[in-house]
């Protein structure tokens, strides 16, 4: 994978000025300089490759050459709503998630839930996003849904047509092909969704992981996995 650096800019062909800690990470850190070429994204589909022309500490000039759209998302939307998991292990599962092809990611408040994130922490997830994007290849950027509680997250009116819910009572997840208008998979917090707000998810389909209690962040994670892998591999005959 090509050097990769991120800019909310728009980023048409010609000269462009990059500010702020990608410049400084390209030039302090990386250390490239005149001549190198790199990758830009912005989120917008596609691959920018550009030139450096001149780099500082706080600023590189870069010629950036036409775009080259390159897809690397899952064919169907896949969203989590999760429950936040203590510390640094939302950031973990947010960085999974991204890497895994999820099209956003929803911060669940429910009866149990503990971690109620504020904007700053929301943001700080963001940030997450972009360097696994960096990392993976992404250009796409997977969306961090404000702070939603779960009853206003099932009157929502977006939700994709295939609803699961992860229930600690369910022992396996039947698997399946994945439907071609998205997905959308709820994982609760430490001791699981109350049966109340199971019992209120009418129309999700209930399942699980398995005989063990996993934390909250590897099961949002397995259950992304399965259904990325749903997405490209389909069921035997």
């Amino acid at each position: 994978m090509a050097d990769r650096f991120y800019t909310p800019d728009a980023l048409p062909p010609g000269e462009y000025v990059l500010t702020g800690p990608e410049a400084h990470h390209l030039a302090a850190v990386r250390r490239f300089g005149p001549g190198d070429r790199v990758v830009l994204f912005n989120g917008d589909g596609a691959d920018h490759p550009a030139e450096v022309v001149a780099a500082d500490r706080k600023r590189t000039l870069l010629h950036v050459h036409p775009a080259v759209p390159v897809d690397r998302e899952l064919p169907f939307p896949l969203e989590l709503a999760v429950a936040l998991p203590k510390g640094d292990r939302g950031d973990f599962l947010v960085e999974k998630l991204t890497e895994l092809g999820v099209s956003r990611f929803t911060p669940l408040v429910t009866e149990r839930t503990i971690v109620q994130p504020k904007e700053a922490r929301l943001e700080k997830l963001q940030h997450a996003v972009i360097e696994a994007s960096k990392q993976c290849g992404r250009n796409v950027l997977m969306r961090v849904a404000p702070l939603t509680t779960w009853g206003a997250f099932l009157a929502s009116a977006d939700l994709p047509p295939r609803r699961l819910i992860l229930h600690t009572a369910v022992e396996r997840m039947p698997l399946g092909a994945a439907s071609a208008g998205g997905v959308v998979i709820a994982v609760g917090p430490e001791g699981g969704f109350t049966d109340a707000e199971v019992e209120a998810a009418t129309g999700w389909a209930r399942v699980g992981l398995g005989p063990r209690v996993l934390r909250v962040e590897t099961a949002a994670v397995a259950a992304a996995a399965w259904a990325a892998h749903a997405a490209v591999v389909p069921p035997p005959e």
